[in-house]
């Protein structure tokens, strides 16, 4: 598939998993990679599940919130089988008593790579939070 398409697919369905609740969907994504938040590589997909259980409030399973991923930077490597790509992310979110509004913003830097067909991640660097609301709905820890 079109890396132009395939990439940005990835990104969404990274979000898609997550805003539905399913943490191990999300997680199953880096099984050939990692994640990278506050400096630390988090690897496996039982210690990726672990630190969005430390992280994210649900209500009845769900984070009633939606990832809105957009302006993806794609560089694709000279031989096509590898990538990065720069992404800002934007989370809305409303849950009981807490009207919608925005959470966070904030960037990602994502590496990627292609095993035939499919594309993949290597790891997604949690790069950045540049602004930040109301987050105490949706994090078990503070933001910034």
């Amino acid at each position: 598939m079109d890396p132009a398409i395939a990439i940005p697919n990835l990104l969404y369905t990274y979000a898609m998993r997550f805003d539905d609740g399913d943490f191990e969907g999300a997680a199953a994504l880096f099984d050939r990679g990692c994640v990278v938040a506050l400096g630390q590589r988090i690897a496996g997909r039982a210690a990726i599940l672990a630190m969005w259980q430390q992280w994210v409030k649900t209500y009845d399973g769900k984070p009633l919130t939606r990832h809105i991923t957009t302006n993806p930077i794609i560089e694709l490597a000279p031989d096509g089988q590898t990538a990065t790509c720069q992404s800002q992310w934007t989370v809305l979110q409303a849950t009981p008593g807490y009207p919608l509004q925005v959470v966070a913003s904030g960037r990602y830097r994502d590496t990627l790579a292609r095993d035939g067909a499919d594309w993949h991640f290597t790891e997604r660097e949690y790069r950045q939070t540049d602004l930040v609301g109301d987050s105490s709905a949706h994090t078990l820890q503070a933001l910034g």
